[in-house]
């Protein structure tokens, strides 16, 4: 299961996203058209962020256990286009999970 945690202040400011595990939704060995999906969202949205808006952005990453960590910087406040990056990345996690179940994809969110 891929969890993904999605971390603001108590403003509700984006902080950080987490994201842990593979779906698991394809057998072993085969290609797990989710975890791409999930994979292809978090990673043009960090891409975007960067390359698109500037945002300063640390990525922590480990592809092995499926483990990513996107820090955003506490100097500069999201632009409000990034905000809407992110926001629109939360709405297409948390419709994959309704869709596939909560076995394979949960969104959980977390208070700093």
């Amino acid at each position: 299961m891929t969890t993904v945690t999605i971390i603001t202040d108590k403003e509700g400011a984006y902080k950080e996203v987490v994201c842990m595990g593979h779906a698991g939704y394809a057998k072993k060995g085969e290609p797990d058209i989710l975890c791409a999906a999930i994979s292809v969202l978090v990673e043009s949205t960090v891409n975007s962020l960067t390359e698109l808006a500037g945002e300063v952005v640390e990525t922590i990453l480990n592809e092995e256990t499926g483990f990513m960590r996107i820090i955003f910087s506490e100097d500069t406040p999201l632009q409000s286009h990034s905000v809407f990056m992110l926001d629109s990345l939360v709405f297409s996690l948390e419709n994959i999970s309704k869709q596939y179940g909560k076995n394979y994809l949960q969104v959980n969110y977390k208070e700093v």
